[in-house]
């Protein structure tokens, strides 16, 4: 089962240059299998809202909860001293130990293109790298 980052969501949505292998990933995982974080959601909104992009936030809310099964998951607020931990520990920002720690107590792999998140016990896989553990 995958977190996936706000940086993977962006690039698919926003056509940058690995929308493909993203898409790929996005064809061969369930969406049953996939999850995100309150906090990638809320991210991807505020930018597709910033970017005037409202019809293809629509479309990603439909493709993700609506006809899909992707999970959101939250981390609740009494995790903050361990959000605070993983941040000074692993020299990440409050949105990188956000999606580490709630992977973390998920026993999900972490998905993103974010090189801080492999500063982490858990790292961060590329769709590459899954793509080709899944082949």
């Amino acid at each position: 089962m995958y977190l996936l980052d706000t940086n993977i969501w962006l690039e698919r949505l926003l056509g940058q240059p690995k929308t493909n292998e993203v898409g790929q990933l996005l064809g061969l995982i369930p969406s049953d299998e996939l999850f995100i974080t309150d906090f990638a959601f809320h991210s991807v909104c505020v930018i597709m809202a910033r970017l005037k992009k409202q019809l293809a936030l629509l479309d990603f809310v439909q493709d993700l909860f609506i006809d899909g099964d992707v999970s959101l998951v939250s981390l609740p607020p009494n995790k903050t001293p361990e959000l605070i931990k993983a941040m000074k520990r692993y020299k990440l920002d409050f949105d990188d130990a956000y999606q580490y720690l709630a992977a973390k107590l998920n026993g999900l792999t972490l998905v993103t293109f974010d090189k801080d998140l492999k500063r982490n016990p858990l790292g961060g896989r590329t769709p590459a790298q899954i793509i080709a553990s899944l082949k």
